[in-house]
């Protein structure tokens, strides 16, 4: 499975940025889809997950500020992110998963797409 990510970018504090996520195999509405992210010098943290039924997770850090969604008619990932804070800043990356399983190094994962806060 490919993923591609885009909707990356530059804005201000308290703006907002649509993040999407489509994938090149349709099996992944079979699975769970996630968003992580890795700022320079730290390592990738989770930001939130969604699995093959609905149910969404998030990190404590972005909980009421960011939206995950998707979409298995498009075999599509969505992270609406409000309000952002310079914290946000890093490399966002889209992951897939099959059911039951955690995200490691053997899931698929995109090429990441690069989300810059300005104070």
């Amino acid at each position: 499975v490919e993923l591609k990510e885009s909707g990356g970018g530059s804005v201000q504090s308290g703006a907002s940025l649509r993040l999407s996520c489509t994938a090149s195999d349709r099996t992944v509405r079979f699975g769970n889809l996630g968003w992580f992210r890795q700022a320079p010098g730290a390592v990738r943290e989770m930001v939130a997950t969604i699995t093959w039924n609905g149910n969404a997770n998030y990190a404590n850090s972005v909980e009421g500020r960011f939206t995950i969604s998707r979409d298995d008619a498009k075999s599509a990932v969505y992270l609406q992110m409000d309000r952002l804070q310079p914290e946000d800043t890093a490399v966002y990356y889209c992951a897939a998963t099959p059911a039951g399983n955690g995200y490691t190094s053997n899931s698929a994962w995109g090429q990441g797409t690069q989300v810059t806060v300005y104070a």
